[in-house]
């Protein structure tokens, strides 16, 4: 893998993260919530607690924004060098994953760590330890290198 440094825009990038925190730090003010998406969406699905429309509005503009910035901007190129059943796997895996980790790298690694939870710094370095393991049996005991 190599970095295509003359495509690097580490302006948008910073814009990026910082409109992440951002929106995460006026969820959890205006609603005593962390804007962990798995948490969100899961309570959605189980219709439980209270702001269902807070939180659906907040999942509608996760899926909406890149949208609008595709309209404005245009769609950036993708490739994705695997099948649909690695996919559905996958994300299946990360699915469970969350359940059982009670939240994923959105409520453990932006908003866990920014309140300087123990819990979610285990979290995450499981999180990224495991992406790391995983990537490296992947591309190079199983894949051969690629």
């Amino acid at each position: 893998m190599s970095i295509d440094w003359p495509a690097f825009t580490p302006l948008s990038a910073l814009a990026g993260g910082a409109l992440i925190g951002l929106s995460a730090s006026l969820f959890i003010l205006a609603n005593g919530r962390i804007a962990g998406i798995s948490g969100l969406f899961g309570s959605l699905l189980q219709r439980e607690g209270d702001g269902l429309d807070e939180k659906a509005l907040f999942l509608l503009g996760l899926l909406l924004s890149p949208l609008l910035w595709m309209a404005v901007v245009g769609a950036p190129q993708v490739r994705i060098e695997t099948g649909w059943p690695a996919l559905l796997v996958a994300g299946l895996l990360v699915g469970v994953g969350t359940r059982y980790g009670s939240g994923c790298t959105s409520g453990h690694g932006v908003c866990g760590l920014a309140r300087l939870s123990p819990r979610s710094l285990v979290a995450t370095l499981a999180f990224m330890a495991t992406g790391f393991l995983t990537a490296y049996v992947l591309r190079h005991l199983i894949g051969g290198g690629q």
